[in-house]
């Protein structure tokens, strides 16, 4: 046997199936490729199905289930229930020291298509409502990235976008090099942008290094708004230390109000008080548009503990800009900050 049959053997028996009930399962050894196999499924199935297989996670804890506090253990429905649905508890349960290595792609196909895509992790159990279930073994973790990929719709439907965040979300989740490529693609100007907005995201939450730089094109080349936005937000996803510099970078540059202002946000709730207040009160002073003035006065409210209440009274008491000082006194109020109401009680008694 060669080694790479040898791997693919390995992969097979490694995975473990996932805990299923009320499925008509069956449970089948690719053939091929990953995608012939999924397909020839798909292609023969004449009522909804679902189709699944295991890849190799990311490292890290990834918790991927549904939560109910009605029920002992915690399990997901995959289709519309009636009756509450009994999870029995895992007589295999053990205490992970560590994460998974592994998670389980879940495909809902209907009408010869897929029309939902969903990642769980291993320990998660599933009722699948009755329907035939596909279980896949020997799935090749490049091979399962392509398929997702392929699977992407390229409009911007809400239940394609439901599709596109499923479908990206389990690539970003390979530990494999490939997704980084895939998620790299997906950020191309000419997807829609949903599609950009998501491959950002879970290049900033999964991807460490690669996903950090990805981010930092997006930022200088992507031409909308929109997807800028999402890539700050994704930056405070990212673990890479760089990242709460270059997000102060873009609250002083970008040519966006929006994309400024969000980054001011995000400063606040996510950065230290250094870089933070530091950011903001750049952005009060010498940022050319009002209106991203009074979002970092809005930023001032976000830092933790109330500690942009003192820059706010100073904004209030001193800045030139009247619209400026009345947002500050606006968030000051609704602060009910006792430093506030103290500010308030010096501004009447001068009157």
């Amino acid at each position: 046997m060669t080694r790479a049959a040898f791997a693919l053997l390995a992969a097979a028996t490694l995975y473990a199936q996932p805990r299923l009930q009320n499925a008509r399962l069956e449970t089948r050894a690719v053939s091929g490729s990953l995608e012939s196999t999924f397909r020839a499924i798909v292609n023969a199935q004449s009522g909804p199905a679902w189709i699944a297989y295991a890849a190799p996670l990311i490292p890290g804890e990834h918790n991927m289930c549904c939560w109910n506090s009605n029920v002992q253990c915690p399990g997901c429905t995959l289709e519309p229930q009636t009756n509450p649905v009994n999870f029995p508890p895992n007589p295999n349960a053990t205490v992970r020291l560590e994460g998974a290595s592994e998670f389980f792609v879940f495909c809902r196909v209907e009408n010869k298509q897929v029309d939902k895509i969903r990642s769980f992790s291993v320990d998660c159990a599933v009722d699948a409502g009755g329907l035939p279930f596909y279980w896949l073994t020997g799935a090749n973790p490049a091979q399962s990235i392509s398929l997702l990929e392929s699977l992407i719709p390229t409009s911007e439907t809400r239940t394609e976008r439901r599709l596109v965040n499923g479908a990206i979300s389990a690539i970003a989740l390979h530990r494999d090099p490939a997704a980084d490529a895939t998620l790299d693609r997906l950020l191309a100007s000419t997807r829609p942008e949903e599609t950009r907005r998501q491959a950002a995201f879970w290049l900033g939450n999964a991807r460490g290094r690669h996903g950090y730089e990805s981010l930092l094109r997006v930022l200088r080349d992507d031409p909308s708004d929109r997807v800028r936005e999402h890539a700050v937000f994704a930056l405070t996803q990212s673990k890479e230390p760089e990242a709460v510099t270059v997000i102060a970078r873009v609250a002083r540059d970008d040519k966006s109000i929006r994309v400024r202002g969000q980054a001011l946000f995000w400063l606040a709730q996510r950065a230290g008080r250094q870089i933070s207040e530091e950011a903001i009160r750049n952005a009060i002073d010498q940022d050319p548009e009002t209106e991203v003035k009074k979002k970092a006065v809005f930023a001032l409210t976000q830092i933790p503990n109330g500690d942009g209440v003192p820059l706010l009274i100073d904004v209030a008491r001193n800045n030139r800009n009247a619209v400026v000082r009345k947002q500050a006194m606006f968030w000051l109020g609704q602060s009910k900050d006792p430093r506030a109401i103290k500010f308030f009680e010096d501004v009447l008694a001068t009157r």
